[in-house]
């Protein structure tokens, strides 16, 4: 089910609205160590499509600890890349697209089934909020960029 959350421009930037719209005390952290909330606080237009701690949960044990270490920080950087959308997205137009290619240069892909809308497997689950730089939707799953 998508919660609609927000749908009017705000003066928040998109870490202003991480660091209080939820349960994102994981991706701002790593947000912090990956040296993203910088560009985050600035000027856009991005969308971002934002694990909520309980996305960061279902990863295997020690997934998250790997990636926040300094020596890991560009598997870190490539993760929050693929979850970031150069581009303002509402819900209405993430339903409409199907292989967005995201910040860190993959393209993703985009379903929709009724009201459902689920991007690279992860549903969205809170949705369109709007922030002064972009826009955010919480999702219930971390993606993960293909390697090669």
């Amino acid at each position: 089910m998508i919660t609609q959350v927000n749908n009017h421009k705000s003066h928040y930037t998109l870490v202003d609205l991480i660091d209080s719209s939820g349960p994102f005390t994981i991706l701002r952290r790593a947000l912090d160590i990956a040296g993203l909330s910088v560009m985050l606080s600035a000027s856009g237009p991005y969308t971002l499509f934002a694990p909520n701690d309980r996305a960061f949960a279902k990863l295997p044990k020690g997934t998250v600890e790997h990636w926040l270490r300094a020596e890991n920080r560009s598997d870190l950087l490539s993760v929050l890349k693929y979850h970031i959308f150069p581009g303002l997205a509402s819900s209405a137009d993430v339903g409409t697209m199907s292989h967005p290619k995201m910040l860190q240069g993959q393209a993703t892909f985009i379903t929709k089934e009724g009201d459902r809308i689920r991007i690279d497997g992860s549903n969205l689950i809170g949705v369109d909020m709007v922030s002064s730089n972009g826009v955010i939707h919480m999702i219930d799953t971390v993606m993960q960029p293909w390697h090669e």
